[in-house]
């Protein structure tokens, strides 16, 4: 927690409202405190906030009922808010009759207004009112709200919010599905954040200077709520407009109310899925963030997705390519770029989690490649950040940061940086979940640095975009081969399917024919075996062609001294056996391309470099082979660990001779112990 959130108000009111917790012990489990407990917050926080307008929003309605058909705005403009609530009720007047007080509650939520309203019911707060009645529980749980004093004048916005991420944290922490599913640990954030705005230190320290982000799965809003406070920091009178849009009903009620009791505007947060449901088509924002779920599929979306892709192509989000269905990763990222500002506009930077799979997973060609391509040959990859594993409440697995704009400072300009920070964690005293490691405020600074410096050294690399190109080609060796009848061929025949459709007399005769030609041999152009073979399979009913072609591929044999089988233009057969594939690194030329639909090379450098390529590493060791250039694919990956790697020697022989001695002596000593 900053200094700010630990202030003696925000521990006390926190310490108050997590001893309600003791009301529910036994009725509830632990994983369900916040069910109750945020939307009583929430609730009572609104309660404190529109107590001074109470009576003059009253006045209002009365005067308006019936007039006018949409008072809304007036009525925000009485509250002075924007959310009013117009029953005549309030948290302290609620328990003025124990035996309504479920009735009365849902009275005072229904005079709500939309916003409000709609964020409140996605708590599924209704069903708590019900379960907390039945238990005799909700008169002492909201008695408890009702002495707590969140009135603007003791508990400003600022503080508010940290009191309400603090609660958030401790639930998150009681239940790992929770934790893991919608809440990312804040150091890992602030690391996000810190990396996102590195570059505009200046610009974000002016007097009055706004700008927007945006979470496309913004979760309990953590990321919304970090990156705040960051600029806030930085600049107290800077204002960061935060917008972010959520699949989980509930999460998204968290997110929601966090926003109206920071003063955002709560509409800014919206319920749906960003890839089906898009709740702001056609936005730009300045910056974006998001940790999505790691390898879920897009199942559910399919459709959606696809139809996206093939009718609007880049104008639309997913004209690079589709990633497999079982890992959605890619299409958050394309997501995210689609909502980039244009760079007349001052362009954009964002910052995304992801785990290892999007560095190399897909073959040249494969939607993934694609995607990779299409963003490194744009230049928007600015940098990848290797984290420490375990560092994340359901995972143990490793993580990374992409940092991807479209407004590079020049020094950055066709390079991708790498770093590796994956040693600078801390040991937690006490797991959560998977998480063992966290990264210390010192560290957060010194990846930061690392990341600003821009300087190449043992954690940091620097590689022009092309070096993560590839070129992948297709080797391929001329087809000799020759009809033999062996044993082997002969107990091909027989395993053969198309031969076992033939009855059983049938199959003897065969069987029994091609014993007679055993020891001979016949070149592929021969004339002479598919006569023979004609005159054998005459007299069988059936499709005798296709019997004669299975018998035939049962007989090839390949040798590398057999003459080379040539097609009618007199080029040779590849053999598919023989068939190799090879990756030759990309020249430092800019990528074009003959047709955009097959994706064939069309620079002559992209030639030349794969000739030069073959005629060092392949011709000397097979000097028939040939390159196909109609089958030759660009791919791209981003091999981290390979960059990073460190060679560490084993230990010497007798090192590790004298430990197993050793191990063997103590064994030893311990089973005598027991022996005697």
């Amino acid at each position: 927690m900053t200094a700010a959130t630990g202030s003696e108000t925000t521990k006390n009111h926190a310490a108050f409202i997590w001893s309600v917790a003791d009301l529910l012990r036994g009725d509830y489990k632990q994983s369900e405190y916040g069910k109750v407990i945020l939307p009583l917050t929430v609730i009572r926080r609104l309660d404190c906030v529109l107590e001074p307008t109470k009576a003059k929003v009253l006045a209002t309605a009365s005067r308006l009922a019936g007039k006018f058909e949409n008072v809304d705005p007036v009525l925000r403009q009485a509250s002075g808010e924007a959310f009013f609530n117009i029953s005549p009720l309030d948290v302290r007047r609620l328990l003025d009759d124990p035996s309504t007080i479920a009735d009365n509650l849902r009275s005072y939520l229904a005079g709500f207004s939309p916003t409000a309203r709609d964020t409140i019911d996605h708590f599924g707060f209704d069903q708590q009112i019900d379960r907390l009645d039945q238990a005799n529980l909700l008169y002492l749980v909201v008695s408890r709200f009702a002495d707590l004093d969140l009135h603007p004048t003791v508990v400003s916005n600022l503080e508010m919010g940290y009191l309400y991420e603090e609660l958030i944290r401790r639930f998150s922490e009681l239940s790992n599905e929770t934790a893991g599913e919608h809440f990312t640990p804040r150091e890992v954030i602030r690391l996000m954040v810190n990396l996102l705005f590195a570059e505009d230190g200046a610009a974000l320290s002016r007097a009055g200077v706004k700008r927007t982000l945006f979470d496309p799965a913004c979760g309990t809003g953590g990321m919304l709520s970090v990156a705040e406070d960051h600029l806030r920091a930085l600049n107290p009178s800077a204002r960061l407009e935060v917008y972010g849009q959520e699949l989980n009903g509930e999460t998204f009620a968290v997110c929601r109310s966090d926003m109206m009791i920071k003063g955002q505007d709560a509409s800014h947060i919206a319920l749906g899925n960003s890839f089906s449901e898009d709740a702001f088509k056609g936005d730009g924002y300045d910056y974006l963030l998001a940790n999505p779920p790691f390898g879920v599929e897009w199942k559910k979306v399919e459709k959606v997705v696809k139809d996206e892709a093939a009718t609007r192509g880049f104008a639309g989000r997913f004209g690079a390519g589709l990633p497999r269905i079982n890992d959605g990763s890619f299409l958050f990222l394309q997501h995210m770029i689609s909502k980039m500002k244009p760079v007349d506009q001052g362009g954009s930077r964002l910052a995304i989690v992801f785990n290892g799979s999007p560095l190399f997973t897909g073959a040249a060609g494969s939607g993934e490649s694609e995607i990779r391509r299409w963003i490194i040959e744009n230049d928007w990859l600015d940098a990848i950040v290797a984290l420490p594993d375990q560092l994340f409440y359901n995972t143990g697995i490793s993580t990374y940061f992409w940092i991807v704009t479209n407004r590079k400072i020049p020094a950055r300009r066709g390079t991708v940086q790498l770093i590796d920070a994956r040693d600078l964690f801390v040991k937690m005293r006490k797991s959560l979940g998977e998480k063992r490691k966290e990264v210390s405020l010192a560290q957060i600074a010194d990846i930061t640095r690392l990341y600003s410096d821009h300087t190449e050294g043992d954690r940091v690399k620097i590689f022009p975009n092309e070096a993560f190109g590839f070129m992948r080609i297709t080797v391929e060796r001329p087809l000799r081969v020759h009809y033999e009848l062996n044993a082997d061929t002969l107990a091909a025949v027989e395993a053969d399917r198309v031969v076992a459709t033939l009855d059983g007399t049938e199959q003897e005769a065969l069987l029994r024919a091609l014993r007679s030609w055993e020891g001979e041999r016949w070149e592929y152009d021969s004339k002479d075996l598919p006569k023979r073979l004609g005159d054998v399979l005459a007299g069988l009913p059936g499709p005798p062609k296709k019997v004669e072609q299975a018998i035939l591929n049962a007989l090839t044999v390949r040798h590398p001294d057999d003459p080379i089988v040539t097609k009618r233009g007199g080029q040779p057969e590849p053999d598919p056996d023989l068939r190799d594939q090879e990756n030759v690194p990309l020249p430092a030329v800019p990528v074009v391309y003959e047709d955009d639909v097959t994706g064939r090379l069309g620079t002559p450098a992209y030639r030349v470099a794969i000739d030069e390529y073959v005629d060092a590493e392949v011709i000397p060791y097979v000097p028939d082979a040939w390159v196909d250039h109609t089958k030759t694919k660009v791919g791209y990956e981003i091999p981290l660990t390979r960059h990073f790697y460190r060679y560490v020697p084993p230990r010497p022989l007798a090192e590790i001779d004298a430990e197993i001695k050793q191990l063997e002596a103590e064994i030893q000593e311990l089973l005598r112990e027991v022996t005697e």
